[in-house]
């Protein structure tokens, strides 16, 4: 036997969007999807940076003096596993750029998509 439920829960929002009409919400969703740039520029991670250890015997890293230091891309990989990725120093300005941006992107995409289930809460998605 299947049995069907239809059952409202309300969504935890940032703002509460219950305040403002239909023509208010989609013309913020419009507004919001113009601004969202480049998807091809996106890059998701975040910087960190680090000194290393080179490994040959008397040099100034085996007293604890690290080389570096160095700029790196933490990635996100599947199954929650993280890694590195180097980043040359005269491409650090730009991938430190691209990361905002990405971060930019995804608090855009995030409050679309906070709009679009008010919208359809209200039975307006379109």
């Amino acid at each position: 036997m299947l049995v069907y439920s239809c059952v409202t829960i309300q969504h935890k929002m940032k703002k509460d969007l219950r305040k403002f009409s239909v023509a208010q919400l989609r013309a913020r969703r419009r507004k919001l999807s113009r601004a969202l740039g480049n998807a091809e520029t996106t890059l998701l991670g975040s910087l960190a940076t680090q000194g290393r250890r080179c490994g040959r015997e008397g040099c100034r890293c085996a007293e604890g003096e690290l080389h570096g230091p160095y700029i790196y891309i933490t990635l996100r990989q599947p199954r929650g596993r993280g890694g590195l990725l180097y980043v040359p120093a005269e491409l650090a300005a730009l991938v430190r750029e691209r990361i905002a941006l990405t971060a930019q992107m995804q608090g855009s995409l995030e409050e679309i998509s906070e709009i679009n289930l008010e919208l359809l809460s209200r039975r307006q998605l379109d």
